[in-house]
């Protein structure tokens, strides 16, 4: 098949394609941000990078099989300022269906996060078909709702008792560097592996219950919107506990980029198995 991946990131459609077993002959990527690239570049340096989706003329590629999107999403998310198409980025959404018309694929899948009505309901009507609602809590340990919107036929929600049975503390690193406790008093109060654990009340700043789904993993600097784990240690959750979260390998985003960009790379990412999922329909 041939895919074009629009906002590709780190190539999470990639993996997916893989654990679905559909054989790609041609994999096109339009993304912008370099660290992702990156990523993406040493994961499957097959993957041919083709730019900003500003200047995609779907036109000049092979046929297309495939085409996948999760454009941005901070002017529809409930946790931004829900500036919908007044978001520059949000806006991107168009540069889609532009793209869709162009390449007039035979799948399309688009991601997009949980949204007003009003904003799905445009979407809904420029794409054509009703979206499905999945929590990423039905195959990992974290909660994370997204639609997707797609023509594959007989999508429906994952069934996957052990997976849904996943809690934060299955995936949790058993060897975590000190990099990742909290701050230097907790360091300080440090004995056998346990801390006095103050209840942090910021958004930034959370102790989540590892015997209960994570909170879902954002693009946020550093890791600390990823919250914090109380395992009798109170620390920030770790690249690779993230990409768990996400269903990837462990140290895919390992590539020499900063743990920053690793963080920003996984938020805006996709959870694989999901993906995986709406690929087993085809």
């Amino acid at each position: 098949m041939n895919i074009l991946s629009l906002f590709d990131g780190i190539s999470c459609g990639r993996v997916a394609l893989e654990r679905a077993g559909i054989k790609v002959d041609n994999y096109f990527a339009s993304e912008i941000d370099e660290h992702a690239i990156k990523i993406s570049r040493r994961n499957y340096p097959e993957i041919q990078q083709i730019g900003n989706v500003l200047n995609v003329d779907a036109t000049k590629l092979p046929p297309i099989d495939l085409l996948l999107a999760g454009s941005p999403c901070q002017g529809f998310s409930f946790a931004g300022k829900q500036l919908a198409f007044d978001d520059p980025r949000s806006k991107l959404f168009f540069e889609f269906l532009r793209v869709l018309k162009e390449c007039n694929p035979k799948y399309f899948i688009l991601e997009n996060v949980k949204m007003k009505k009003e904003f799905l309901d445009i979407i809904t009507e420029h794409v054509g078909v009703e979206p499905i609602l999945i929590n990423s809590n039905l195959v990992s340990a974290q909660n994370r709702q997204r639609y997707y919107w797609t023509n594959i036929p007989n999508v429906g929600l994952p069934y996957n008792p052990e997976a849904e049975k996943l809690l934060l503390l299955d995936i949790l690193d058993v060897d975590v560097r000190q990099i990742y406790w909290a701050n230097e008093e907790l360091r300080e109060n440090y004995d056998g592996g346990k801390y006095l654990s103050p209840k942090y009340k910021s958004q930034g700043n959370r102790v989540h219950d590892i015997e209960a789904k994570s909170p879902t993993i954002c693009a946020g600097s550093h890791g600390y919107s990823n919250g914090y784990v109380d395992t009798g240690v109170v620390r920030r959750l770790t690249p690779i506990e993230c990409e768990r979260l996400q269903t990837l390998p462990d140290d895919y985003t390992d590539k020499g980029v900063s743990d920053t960009q690793r963080y920003k790379a996984l938020g805006n990412g996709w959870t694989v198995d999901v993906v995986t999922h709406v690929l087993n329909q085809i």
